[in-house]
């Protein structure tokens, strides 16, 4: 069983930044993938950044060049940096574990983009 925890949300005007964590019970190193996941409102859940264990990541198209996905092995630890924040980034944020032994998600953390 892996345990995800998230944080680092909250409330930032539009242009600002914010770094979100998470945290995992077990080691990354050996986990298959990570990443972050949002949902807003009425919408679907949707990807916004992964890392695969070589190393390579992802972007969907409306966060590339603001978004930074990066983990910390040895803190078994994911993060997503974010700049240039828009109102439509507003969102609960997930974190996803993809192991050998199946997927997991955390709890979210909220994130709220005032314009």
């Amino acid at each position: 069983q892996v345990q995800l925890v998230e944080s680092g949300g909250g409330l930032v005007q539009a242009g600002g930044s914010l770094r979100l964590s998470c945290a995992a019970s077990g080691s990354i190193f050996s986990f298959n993938a990570m990443g972050w996941y949002r949902q807003a409102p009425g919408k679907q859940r949707e990807l916004v950044a992964r890392i695969i264990s070589g190393g390579s990541t992802i972007y969907a198209d409306s966060v590339k060049g603001r978004f930074t996905i990066s983990r910390d092995n040895a803190k078994n630890t994911v993060y997503l940096q974010m700049n240039s924040l828009k109102p439509e980034d507003t969102a609960v944020y997930y974190c996803k574990a993809r192991t050998g032994l199946g997927t997991y998600w955390g709890q979210g953390t909220q994130v709220t983009v005032s314009s």
